[in-house]
This record gives structure tokens, C-alpha cells and sequence, in this order.
């Protein structure tokens, strides 16, 4: 497998490459170069963001590389010992229609299965649980989107809208959810907009002590990732390890 990582002489990438000497990683001058060259079927992967804005990188992908889903997305694997909780989109789409929620969905739900091999367990978030904060346009994006995960996948376990402690904490949901299928155990968030997701990734980085890996690029042809530029580390080893994973499958 081939890797392009066009910030490879950065002191943070070296050391953490050195957790997969079976990778070739090799690097590029700029993200156009990088991106062409991927295109060009000279590596099965890119990864950047460590000095490059999340913007610079994402448009590299967009202006350069094939789409195979209607639109593109992000999602983030946060990991913490045992605990693995993926959420999107707190990268690209800043307030996504129904469709672009509904995408959004499914291709997460695809990283997440690709990575864990585990049942997912989608809680649609919200201020408001079960109506319980009035009608809204937001409300009315994830009512369609969780219908229409019914209708085309419906091995997937999906229920909201919900506030975040009712996804994930069993207490809560016996009282303010007792019915659903998640019973207070998402693994997968999906935030309405983009303000949300980013800021709650980010809180469960600075304030929770989860490992970060992405955002994970969704929608392309090929694996992609993007990195915050205050990514450890460990959170690029556990970014790479996602997408080698993918690389996996794609080859098996």
C-alpha cells in the first residue's frame, strides 16, 4: 500500500509513520501535486492537514478526484480505551438538506462498519428529543432521513431526533427515551449542522481525553483524510489505522 502524505518531513507525521513500516509513505510538494498523483493511481491514499487548513485539503480532494457518492462528507472516529464513538459531520457540510443529511448517514455508517465490523447504532441529535422542543425545519430533515434509513437499510438500528445524553447514557434514556431501539448505547452521532459537530468533536478531544482520528473523508472513490492541526500523534495513528483498514476492504 501506498500513502501520499504531501507534510511527511513534519516531525509529528515521522514519528507516527513509524507504527506502520508495512506503508510506503511518500510525499508531494503541495496538495495539487499530491492529489494529481493520487489520481493518477501512483498511491491508494492521501492524508494531509497538519500545516495545511481543512479547506485547503478538502478542495484539493473536490477540484482533483472522482465522487462516487452525490455529495461528500466527514466523520470523526473518537476513540477512549474501549470506548469507540463515531460522528459526523463536524468537517464539510455546514447546515446539509435532507439529502445531504441522508448521505451523510449512510456513508458514516459504512466508515464505521468498515472500521469496527460492529452493528451500528445511529442516534440523530438535536436540542429536542421526541418533539419535545416544538417543530422546527431541523426536526423535520432527520424525521425523513430516519424514514428513509427504514426503507433502504433496515438492518440499521436509527432513532432521534434525541439530545446527546439520551444517545449515550442508559440512565437517561430509560427516562426520556424508554422505547428506543439505542436504549442510551449510539456509537454512531450524527450532529444537524456543522457549528455542532465540530465544536462537540472537539470537546470530547480537549475535554474528554479521546484519541481523534480525522476528519475522515466520505464520498470519494478512494480513502481520505483530512487532520486537524492540532492532531497528536496518536490521533494520526489511529487516523491511518482507519484508512488502512479501509484499504483492506477495498482490496479483499
Amino acid at each position: 500500500m501506498k500513502i501520499i502524505v504531501p507534510e511527511l518531513k513534519n516531525s509529528i507525521f515521522k514519528e507516527a509513520i513509524q507504527a506502520f513500516p508495512e506503508i510506503e509513505f511518500f510525499d508531494a510538494p503541495n496538495l495539487d501535486t499530491a492529489a494529481e498523483i493520487l489520481k493518477n493511481g501512483e498511491a491508494d491514499s492521501m492524508i494531509s492537514g497538519l500545516d495545511y487548513s481543512s479547506r485547503d485539503v478538502v478542495l484539493a480532494y473536490k477540484n482533483h478526484l472522482p465522487l462516487k457518492s452525490d455529495y461528500f462528507s466527514s466523520c470523526f472516529i473518537c476513540q477512549k480505551g474501549e470506548q469507540l464513538i463515531t460522528l459526523a459531520d463536524g468537517g464539510i457540510n455546514k447546515l446539509p438538506t435532507k439529502e445531504q443529511l441522508y448521505t451523510i448517514v449512510e456513508d458514516t455508517t459504512k466508515t464505521f462498519k468498515n472500521y469496527t465490523g460492529e452493528q451500528p447504532k445511529i442516534a440523530m441529535l438535536s436540542y429536542s428529543t421526541y418533539g419535545s422542543g416544538g417543530k422546527n425545519p431541523d426536526l423535520e430533515k432527520i424525521h425523513f432521513v430516519i424514514d428513509k434509513i427504514h426503507a433502504e437499510h433496515p438492518d440499521y438500528i436509527i432513532d432521534g431526533e434525541m439530545q446527546l445524553d439520551a444517545a449515550i447514557n442508559p440512565r437517561i434514556a430509560a427516562k426520556k427515551t424508554p422505547n428506543s431501539p439505542l436504549s442510551g448505547k449510539a456509537n454512531i452521532l450524527i450532529t444537524p449542522d456543522l457549528n455542532s459537530g465540530n465544536i462537540l468533536y472537539k470537546a470530547l478531544e480537549q475535554f474528554g481525553g479521546f484519541t481523534i482520528a480525522g476528519p475522515i473523508i466520505q464520498g470519494f472513490t478512494l480513502p481520505l483524510a483530512d487532520l486537524s492541526r492540532g492532531s497528536t500523534v496518536e490521533d494520526i495513528k489511529l487516523t491511518l489505522d482507519v484508512i488502512i483498514k479501509q484499504l483492506e476492504r477495498n482490496q479483499s
